[in-house]
């Protein structure tokens, strides 16, 4: 296997290609990308913690944040990130980014990121999605669940969802429509783009050289978003299908959104403290699906990526974080 090479975040932060064989969608060869965080320093100089989490980005997106990094180092964990296939630094020449038809495909590298994190760690892991990460998570882990030893024998100990993706955003009756559509198209022109999706207001709110600042690779994240084919948009579909008929995840669960939603076609100052992606209404309504404990906290002036709102709001997260964290080491130690 490929070793540890230096990541493009800097001091502390390495990557290891993940290879995957042929790519069942035809785009050549799959790899993924793990990137851990170790720095020189952990609190109160200890050496490495022996828990770790590991972190799955969302839909026009890739790990780059630092200080989700950090604040997990400082609470006594060591980080690892995911780029899933087609992804930041995990796509190749001549793939479409993001593109799969099954959101399965996606646990071969969820599987080998697991595997290796278990390798240098001998304590429990806690996973941590964003967006449709945080669709793409719970449906490997109810799979996983299946299993003999469960997600606790796979050495799992809980789930944070930052917003994740749990439904289609419009009413039910342009959900349910919409969806046929979708899958009719998806099944036999999968790469075909769906007309009218591009829009750059959550874009424009984080990016350091528009209205935020945050700093990112515009080629990696554009600030309108990739295109979104109808395949794609399949597979996510199925994937809400089966979150809404009940999973078992497991282990349990926090998720973190924000407390309202903003459309706007573009940007203006309200899309700064709202989420401007999804319908907040809607991961309230389907979090109950998971399994397990659930703990859901909606957070005033959040935005879609809860982890990248404004200093203020940010703290308040990190704060919401930090409290489930000490209840999940209680809850851990209690059974």
């Amino acid at each position: 296997m490929t070793t540890w090479q230096p990541d493009i975040l800097g001091d502390g932060y390495e990557q290891l290609t993940l290879p995957l064989g042929p790519d069942p969608d035809g785009e050549g060869e799959a790899v993924a990308t793990l990137v851990r965080y170790q720095p020189s320093v952990y609190p109160g100089g200890e050496s490495a913690p022996d828990r770790a989490v590991i972190y799955v980005h969302g839909f026009t997106d890739y790990f780059f944040q630092q200080h989700l990094a950090e604040h997990f180092a400082a609470q006594g964990y060591r980080f690892f990130a995911l780029d899933l296939r087609k992804c930041g630094r995990s796509r190749q020449p001549g793939q479409t980014p993001h593109f799969v038809t099954d959101l399965t495909y996606y646990d071969a590298e969820l599987e080998e990121a697991l595997r290796i994190v278990r390798g240098e760690v001998g304590g429990g892991i806690l996973l941590v999605a964003h967006s449709t990460g945080g669709l793409v998570l719970p449906l490997w882990l109810d799979r996983l669940n299946r299993r003999p030893g469960g997600t606790g024998g796979a050495g799992i100990h809980g789930l944070i969802l930052n917003s994740p993706w749990f439904d289609l955003q419009g009413p039910s009756i342009l959900r349910g429509l919409g969806t046929v559509a979708v899958d009719a198209v998806g099944r036999v022109r999968s790469r075909a783009v769906i007309p009218g999706q591009s829009l750059d207001t959550y874009g424009m709110s984080l990016h350091k050289d528009a209205n935020g600042h945050w700093e990112y690779d515009l080629d990696w994240k554009p600030l309108a978003g990739f295109p979104v084919t109808f395949g794609w948009l399949r597979a996510v579909r199925r994937g809400h299908a089966k979150l809404h008929r009940g999973l078992d995840v497991g282990v349990p669960s926090l998720i973190l959104r924000s407390k309202d939603t903003r459309w706007a076609p573009a940007y203006d100052p309200t899309v700064d403290t709202a989420d401007a992606v999804l319908d907040v209404k809607q991961i309230a309504r389907w979090a109950g699906c998971l399994g397990d404990r659930t703990t859901i906290v909606p957070i005033t002036g959040a935005r879609h990526d809860v982890f990248l709102s404004t200093p203020d709001v940010l703290d308040v997260a990190f704060r919401e974080l930090d409290l489930w964290l000490d209840w999940l080491d209680g809850h851990s130690r209690s059974l």
